[in-house]
C-alpha cells in the first residue's frame, strides 16, 4: 500500500472540505462564500485515494460520513438551542442521508468508469437535494445553492434557474478544479480498470501543485456567471406600483416571557398591547398592511369561534380606528372536525373538542368586520412540527410553544388579497417555509405580488440560525422578483427588495417596527413559470443512471468465471 502524506490523510481532507463549505453559511460580514467553489475538492481527492488503495467499504464510508457530519455540525449546530437531543439528531441523521448520493457515485464510478462516475456525481447530489425539498423529513437548509444567500449580487440569474442553479455552479467549478489537479489521471487504459472501472494505485506524479493552464477553465466557470449576475443586477429596476407596509417586532422572549408558566411571563393582553402600540407608531394615512410575527397571538384560538375572543375583538376595534389598514398576524389556531371520518391524518381527539388539529397559522383581517381568513403552515419542521405518530411519545419533552406532535396542514386560503388600488396580493410564509424556492413560486404563479414572512427567530438566540434564515429570504425575492416584508418576533424585521437587497431593518433584540413602500410586481420570472426543472431533470437522469449501474453489475457478475466443481474421487 502506498504511503500517504500527512496532508492527504482522510481526516485532514474531511476537516478541510467541511471548513471550506462552511463559508457558504458563515454569517461573517467580511467572509465571502468562496470556499463553496473548492469545498468538494478535498472529498474528491479523499475518495480517489481510497479507490487507489483499494480501501474497504467501511473505511470509505467512515471518511465520507466524517466529512458531511463536520459540514452539518459546523453550519447547523444552533438547532440544539431549541433542544439538544433534536439538534444532535438533525446533524447525525442528515449527514447519513447525504452519504446516499455519494455512495451512488462510487458505485457508478466502479461500474461505468471514473470519467462517467465523476460527471454523474452532480446529478446524484442535485437529485438528492430535490428529494429533500419534498418528503416528510425535508431539511434543505444545506442545499448548495443556498450558500450564496449572503451575496445575492452574485446570483441574480436565480430568476432563471432557482437556487438549484447555484448547486450546479458549485459542482461545475469543483469538478473542473479537481480535473485540473489530477491532470490526465482520468484517461486510463482498459488494463488499468479494476472490476469494470475502478482506478488502480497510480496517484499524481507529484503531491506539490504548480500552475496548471487547465485551472483557467474553473476560473472562467466562476467569472462568467458572476459577470452575468452583475450585468443583470445593474440593469434590473424594481417593478410594480408602490404600497406602504408596516412590519412589527415585539421582542418577546419565547423561553422566559411568551408562554404561560414561563419565569417572566408577559400576559397575552400585555403582548397584544405592545403589538398594537408599535403598529400605531408607524402608521400613516398611506399604510395598507401591517404584519405581526409568527405566534404573535398565543393561546389556542378555535377558528370557528375566534371572533368571540376578547383579544380578537380588541384587534377589530383597532382596525376600525384605522380604516383602510389590513392585518396579517401569526397565531396558534385549532381546526375542529365533525367526525372521525372528516378528520385529517394528523388530527387528535379530546372529549371537549372532538377531533381537531393544532395549526401554526397566519391569520388575515381585511378590516374591522371582514371574516378572518387562515393560512396554515404547510412546510413543517421535521422532528418538531411534523412527527410520525409512533414517535410523538419519544419527543414529548421538547417544548417549542407548548405543542408536540404533528401540526395540522389543513388546506385553506393560500393568498391574502388586500382591497384597494393597486391590488396587493400577499403570499404568506411562516418561518421555515421561506427556504423553499418552488413552494414559494407556485403561489406567485397564482397571483401573489408580495411575499409576507412571519417568523419567530428568537428560538435560536443570537446564533447564525436566524441570520441564515434572513439571508435565505433574499433568494426567494430574486427567484420570483417579489419584494419580501419580514416580521420577526425578534432578530431581523424589515424588507428585502426584488434584487435581494436588505432594507429598513429594525434594530435587533428590542421592541421595534419598520415601515417601507414595497413594489407590487405582477410579472413572472422564468423560474416562477417552470419551477424546479433542474431538480426534476436530475432525478429522472439519476434513475436512468442507477438502472444502468444495476444492469452493468448483473452483467459483470455473469461474466465472472465460475469456480469449477471438483470431480469425485473414484476408489481404486
Amino acid at each position: 500500500m502506498a504511503k500517504t502524506s500527512p496532508g492527504a490523510h482522510p481526516a485532514v481532507l474531511a476537516v478541510l472540505g467541511a471548513a471550506l463549505l462552511w463559508t457558504g453559511w458563515s454569517t461573517s460580514a467580511t467572509l465571502w462564500p468562496l470556499g463553496l467553489f473548492v469545498g468538494w475538492v478535498p472529498y474528491l481527492l479523499m475518495e480517489r485515494r481510497f479507490t487507489q488503495q483499494g480501501a474497504r467499504k467501511g473505511r470509505v464510508f467512515a471518511g465520507t460520513y466524517l466529512f458531511v457530519l463536520l459540514w452539518n455540525a459546523s453550519t447547523t449546530w444552533w438547532v440544539s438551542y431549541a433542544d439538544l437531543a433534536a439538534g444532535i439528531a438533525a446533524v447525525v441523521l442528515n449527514a447519513l442521508l447525504m452519504c446516499l448520493p455519494l455512495m451512488a457515485f462510487r458505485q457508478t464510478k466502479k461500474r461505468l468508469g471514473p470519467l462517467v462516475g465523476y460527471l454523474t456525481l452532480p446529478v446524484y447530489w442535485i437529485a438528492f437535494e430535490q428529494l429533500h425539498l419534498r418528503w416528510d423529513i425535508t431539511w434543505p437548509w444545506l442545499t448548495l445553492g443556498n450558500g450564496f444567500a449572503a451575496v445575492p449580487q452574485w446570483v441574480q440569474w436565480y430568476e432563471y434557474t432557482g437556487f438549484l442553479g447555484g448547486s450546479v455552479w458549485v459542482w461545475v467549478v469543483n469538478l473542473l478544479i479537481f480535473f485540473a489537479i489530477v491532470d490526465g489521471q482520468l484517461k486510463v487504459k482498459s488494463e488499468e480498470l479494476k472490476g469494470g472501472g475502478e482506478l488502480l494505485a497510480q496517484g499524481p506524479k507529484a503531491d506539490s501543485l504548480t500552475f496548471n493552464p487547465k485551472l483557467l477553465m474553473p476560473l472562467l466557470a466562476v467569472a462568467l456567471p458572476l459577470l452575468a449576475s452583475f450585468a443583470i443586477g445593474a440593469t434590473y429596476q424594481e417593478q410594480g406600483p408602490g404600497a406602504e407596509v408596516v412590519v412589527v417586532q415585539p421582542n418577546v422572549d419565547p423561553y422566559t416571557e411568551k408562554f404561560a408558566g414561563a419565569a417572566n411571563f408577559v400576559s397575552y393582553d400585555e403582548q397584544l398591547t405592545r403589538l398594537l402600540t408599535l403598529s400605531t407608531q408607524q402608521l400613516t394615512p398611506r399604510t395598507r398592511l401591517v404584519l405581526w410575527p409568527e405566534t404573535s397571538l398565543q393561546g389556542h384560538y378555535q377558528e370557528k369561534t375566534v371572533d368571540l375572543d376578547p383579544r380578537i375583538q380588541r384587534i377589530r376595534a383597532w382596525l376600525g380606528q384605522h380604516p383602510g389598514v389590513a392585518l396579517i398576524t401569526g397565531m396558534t389556531s385549532i381546526v375542529t372536525y365533525p367526525s372521525k371520518e372528516a378528520a385529517s391524518e394528523t388530527a387528535v381527539y379530546r372529549d371537549d373538542l372532538g377531533y381537531y388539529d393544532v395549526c401554526n397559522t397566519a391569520a388575515y383581517l381585511a378590516g374591522p368586520a371582514a371574516p378572518m381568513q387562515f393560512y396554515h403552515k404547510e412546510r413543517l419542521v421535521p422532528g418538531v412540527e411534523k412527527v410520525p405518530t409512533f414517535l410523538t411519545a419519544l419527543i414529548s419533552h421538547i417544548d417549542l410553544g407548548g405543542y408536540v406532535g404533528s401540526y395540522g396542514t389543513v388546506p385553506e386560503t393560500k393568498l391574502f388579497r388586500v382591497s384597494g388600488a393597486p391590488a396587493l396580493v400577499v403570499r404568506p410564509l411562516v418561518c421555515y417555509e421561506s427556504i423553499y424556492g418552488d413552494f414559494t413560486a407556485q403561489y406567485v404563479r397564482d397571483g401573489a405580488n408580495l411575499l409576507g414572512l412571519v417568523t419567530n427567530d428568537a428560538w435560536w438566540y443570537d446564533t447564525p440560525g436566524y441570520r441564515q434564515l434572513l439571508r435565505l429570504g433574499a433568494l426567494r425575492a430574486i427567484e420570483t422578483r417579489r419584494d419580501l416584508a419580514r416580521a420577526a418576533n425578534t432578530g431581523f424585521t424589515g424588507f428585502i427588495n426584488q434584487k435581494g437587497e436588505l432594507a429598513q431593518l429594525a434594530p435587533t433584540w428590542v421592541p421595534a417596527a419598520s415601515r417601507a413602500t414595497v413594489h407590487l410586481n405582477d410579472k413572472m420570472t422564468f423560474y416562477t413559470r417552470v419551477g424546479e426543472y433542474i431538480g426534476r431533470g436530475c432525478q429522472a437522469l439519476a434513475l436512468l443512471l442507477l438502472g444502468w449501474v444495476i444492469v452493468r453489475a448483473v452483467a459483470d457478475s455473469k461474466s465472472q468465471p465460475q469456480p469449477r466443481r471438483a470431480e469425485p474421487v473414484k476408489a481404486s
